[in-house]
């Protein structure tokens, strides 16, 4: 007897969603992108590169009535087959990656006994991993047509960008800090003014610099002499 569950979230969890039917399997793709070149007096020699990028696969349905397997969210309130189709559809054209997270409970083969009885110790498992979606096709089942099959599949994503080469004068500065996790959130595109705020608090708070203060101010057509004064409540555009 096992337990578990399929998710998929979008914007660090600002969206969220349960797959409500367990596919029966799914696919995982692991894969090397070794080469092989030809040396005189070796002959034939392979080079290991890096992995390729983790893949996911699998199909299920989206209900369109209550069975007894089917799981619901955290708000226990079921969703249209359809709502599913345009959530996902919506992610994928925002670019943005997805977090996939498949975890459960499964019986530990290891487990133990009392001296009389077979103890089944349950142990965790799961996937949890920001992903692009690579395809995602559905169809209306014929013979229950409130219901859509779909298929997906998964790539695992890793979040880049460009980094500052910083000189290294000692061991300690070379030393490598651990990363905090990648915060795959939406930037913001407006702010509106609290008491207190400045060009500057605001530039530091949502750009990371204050310096960016002027991309602001000309963004939003602000004058030199309002900018020591903002109006508390004014919308701002963010660059």
């Amino acid at each position: 007897m096992s337990d578990y569950g399929f998710f998929l979230s979008f914007n660090n969890q600002e969206e969220v969603f349960r797959f409500p039917v367990n596919p029966e399997r799914i696919d995982v793709k692991d894969s090397g992108e070794g080469k092989s070149y030809t040396v005189a007096g070796l002959g034939e020699v392979n080079a290991i590169l890096y992995p390729k990028l983790t893949e996911i696969s699998f199909e299920s349905f989206f209900p369109g009535r209550m069975y007894p397997f089917v799981h619901l969210g955290s708000d226990q309130v079921p969703k249209l087959p359809i709502d599913y189709v345009n959530t996902i559809k919506g992610w994928m054209e925002s670019r943005r990656p997805v977090r996939f997270v498949m975890t459960g409970l499964v019986p530990d083969p290891l487990s133990g006994t009392d001296g009389k009885n077979v103890v089944r110790a349950m142990k965790s498992f799961g996937i949890n991993m920001a992903a692009s979606i690579e395809s995602f096709n559905w169809n209306t089942m014929s013979g229950s047509p409130e219901d859509i099959e779909f298929s997906i599949t998964l790539k695992r994503y890793v979040f880049y960008g460009a980094r500052k080469v910083v000189p290294v004068k000692d061991k300690k500065a070379a030393a490598v800090k651990k990363k905090d996790r990648p915060d795959d959130r939406k930037k913001p595109t407006s702010y509106t003014v609290a008491k207190g705020d400045s060009l500057w608090s605001i530039a530091q708070k949502l750009l990371g610099s204050g310096s960016r203060h002027a991309d602001i101010q000309k963004l939003n057509g602000i004058k030199d002499h309002e900018v020591r004064k903002l109006a508390v409540g004014r919308v701002l555009k963010i660059p």
